[in-house]
């Protein structure tokens, strides 16, 4: 498989809640580092994104624009969604964010997926000023953790 291909087959597989799949996709020591206050393991990354679609029931990365360079892979990302149920971030010190029925939609953000053999090693996006994380809490009303 390409690895553009295993990129949107991750995507399509986190949207569809198929959190197994998904992680089927991503190598043991897989690591997230962007809006985040300090790198995922694969783990939490996995807890993070199950959180925001439990939340967001119409959760969506939007994908498009993927470019494959050698061992990586770039995707731009519009997450979209509204937020219809409680948001639990499995996050330290963040406590449950009731509903509020807002719709949320980021900026394009740049992500770059790096593989190791045919699994994604790390995840890593450009830190677009009002995406990730800290731009759905902004969107939905929420003041931002210290980061």
């Amino acid at each position: 498989m390409r690895k553009v291909d295993t990129v949107k087959a991750f995507s399509e597989a986190l949207e569809a809640r198929d959190f197994n799949k998904a992680a089927s996709y991503l190598a043991d020591d897989f690591v997230f580092a962007g809006p985040v206050p300090q790198p995922l393991s694969k783990q939490e990354f996995l807890a993070v994104q199950s959180a925001f679609e439990d939340a967001f029931q119409d959760w969506s990365f939007n994908s498009h624009e993927e470019v494959e360079q050698g061992d990586k892979v770039v995707a731009a990302v519009q997450i979209t969604g509204t937020h219809t149920h409680a948001l639990v971030l499995p996050m330290p010190g963040m406590p449950p964010i009731p509903a509020t029925g807002k719709k949320v939609s980021l900026p394009v953000e740049h992500i770059t997926f790096t593989f190791k053999g045919d699994k994604i090693a790390s995840l890593s996006s450009d830190n677009t000023p009002g995406g990730g994380v800290p731009g759905v809490l902004t969107q939905i009303g929420v003041p931002l953790p210290p980061m």
